[in-house]
């Protein structure tokens, strides 16, 4: 049995061309509602790797985010953000990008089908046991994907395989394959639509929930964020003053005192203490807000 693939060209769509604007619009948006539905199916999977990697990663494990074409740059994406939503190192969040970074903006020919570069730069990264490895590939054969996650696994580390297509070699060459089968596009093969749609829903939903279980959000809140410019520093007050009910002046002035830090000016105004007390309540805690506080006032 064939089974259809993100290659396959539908029949619902003959003849768009000549099809009303607005159908083709409707079409377009119909499918990025079916990809959404596609990840939801896979949650059970994606709680399992969020749980595996939350485990392994410590205070040094790296997200490694691998990939080529849309896909990569999907992946890149969701390493890029990790930094201004969850302060986390960008050391700790790495892509390896088929091509390297000149294919960030445009295609380079042949990088997809270079293996051999994927498994160079997984051992020049060093990756091991605390190591989480992400592959993405719609079609779930790329070889820089399926050769990159096979090193890695051999090399220890996590290894999570997101693809679009049921059957692909991604699949089983990663110990934990999200299998978002979206099938046929609007416009046959370009994967950058309601597959990439997938991939990202997935990934958005792996590394939030994974910081969330590694104590980077309390109260649903984004407490590890740098304010790094005035909209930000705006959005840092207004949170302190939510999580403490102190008015904005006062959540300025914590803020300043804690270089920043909205979760040392949080344990600053709920109990009363300097900056340097407040750090070491965070750090007696693993610098997790919710176990500090809760510590702290029994």
């Amino acid at each position: 049995m064939t089974h259809p693939t993100t290659e396959t060209a539908s029949a619902r769509y003959d003849g768009i061309e000549d099809w009303p604007t607005a159908e083709i619009v409707a079409a377009i948006t119909e499918s990025q509602l079916h990809a959404a539905a596609i990840v939801s199916a896979q949650s059970a999977v994606i709680v399992e790797a969020v749980d595996r990697a939350a485990a392994r990663i410590g205070t040094g494990g790296r997200l490694i985010y691998l990939g080529a074409g849309t896909s990569g740059r999907i992946a890149t994406q969701d390493a890029a953000e990790l930094l201004p939503t969850f302060a986390w190192p960008p050391e700790r969040a790495v892509s390896v990008m088929a091509g390297g970074k000149d294919a960030f903006t445009r295609a380079i020919e042949g990088a997809e089908d270079d293996g051999a570069a994927a498994e160079a730069e997984i051992d020049a990264l060093g990756v091991g046991e605390a190591d989480i490895v992400i592959g993405v590939a719609a079609s779930g054969n790329t070889p820089f994907a399926v050769a990159g996650i096979a090193r890695a696994r051999r090399r220890g580390a996590l290894t999570i395989g997101i693809m679009n297509n049921a059957h692909g070699r991604l699949g089983p060459a990663a110990e934990i394959a999200i299998v978002t089968a979206t099938g046929p596009e609007v416009v046959a093969g370009s994967t950058r639509m309601k597959a990439g749609t997938a991939q990202k829903i997935a990934l958005n939903a792996f590394s939030t929930a994974l910081m969330v279980r590694l104590g980077f959000v309390w109260r649903g809140r984004m407490v590890e964020m740098r304010p790094t410019n005035a909209k930000l520093e705006r959005r840092a007050r207004l949170m302190v003053a939510d999580l403490t009910g102190a008015d904005e002046a006062a959540s300025e002035q914590a803020l300043k005192a804690a270089g920043g830090s909205i979760k040392r000016a949080v344990v600053m105004l709920t109990l009363d203490c300097d900056s340097a007390a407040a750090q070491a309540a965070l750090d007696a805690n693993d610098g997790h807000l919710g176990r500090t506080l809760a510590a702290a006032t029994g």
